[in-house]
């Protein structure tokens, strides 16, 4: 059964762009198929599970939903709030765009880059359990213990010869007792963790994420268990789109010396970054992308 819906995306938007990223980017690789002009991936939203292939299209995307059972009013709003957020799609890139216009070496990223809304994670949720899984151990561990996960919750659908697997909502996971959690993460404090980290997930709401003044989200997630400062701005940006801040991490050091063609101190990172004012998460993603 299958629904079409169409998803506006704020222009400039390239839609070639995500797939570009997409396929360089290792938390979920594996997860979706990417062709030249789509992406097919499972999701839950609304309660159901479904997948969705997406294609460009007249001033957006066209997204085709396909599930086993007819899909509810409230699942297809669902499915689309949660896929156009996922893609960035109503970003207005315009002010970013026009800072960096002004910042000669940035500028050649940015041209390279025009028209990419920043691809998030599926979910900011599943961005907090990815940021505790991937502690202090290889990439290949954390993508074996989230595989585990997924396939023991189950939401599996075959659409076109291929099957794919959504990641859990949140009522799924909190169904998890703490010492499965603690058997997929093969880490007993990380199991820890993800149980008590979705547990006080469950008492906010995603709205208020998404909305409410950048340092009371912050600070909601840096009193998390086992959401230190560096997992906090990961999910601030890449799950939840707030650009307020870029992370000093050495990824954004090793990418600005590529750009601006020497090692920058911390402080003139800063300096930086401090020119695009809101935009500055912006700036360090597409340093990075």
């Amino acid at each position: 059964m299958t629904t079409t819906i169409t998803l506006p995306a704020t222009a400039p938007f390239d839609f070639a762009a995500s797939l570009r990223f997409l396929r360089r980017f290792p938390a979920t690789a594996g997860e979706q198929q990417l062709t030249e002009q789509s992406l097919t991936k499972a999701l839950r939203a609304g309660g159901q599970t479904m997948v969705a292939r997406l294609t460009a299209a007249d001033q957006g995307l066209r997204c085709d939903l396909h599930a086993d059972q007819p899909l509810t009013e409230q699942a297809v709003a669902a499915a689309a709030d949660r896929l156009s957020f996922y893609l960035s799609l109503t970003d207005d890139l315009t002010p970013f765009y026009a800072i960096g216009k002004q910042d000669l070496p940035f500028a050649l990223v940015m041209d390279h880059l025009y028209g990419y809304h920043q691809v998030k994670f599926p979910s900011p949720l599943e961005n907090l359990v990815w940021a505790i899984l991937c502690q202090r151990v290889p990439m290949a561990v954390a993508t074996k213990a989230k595989d585990a996960l997924v396939s023991h919750v189950g939401n599996r659908l075959s659409f076109d010869g291929a099957e794919y697997a959504a990641f859990p909502d949140l009522d799924q996971l909190l169904a998890l007792p703490a010492d499965l959690l603690t058997a997929f993460a093969r880490n007993s404090t990380k199991g820890e963790r993800l149980h008590a980290c979705l547990r006080a997930w469950a008492e906010v709401d995603e709205h208020f994420l998404r909305t409410a003044p950048y340092d009371e989200v912050k600070d909601f997630l840096r009193g998390l268990p086992g959401i230190g400062p560096w997992s906090a701005s990961f999910i601030l940006i890449r799950g939840l789109g707030r650009m307020d801040e870029a992370p000093m991490d050495r990824e954004l050091v090793r990418s600005a010396a590529r750009v601006y063609g020497r090692q920058l101190s911390e402080d003139e990172l800063r300096g930086l970054a401090g020119r695009y004012g809101s935009w500055q998460g912006y700036w360090a993603h597409y340093l990075r992308a």
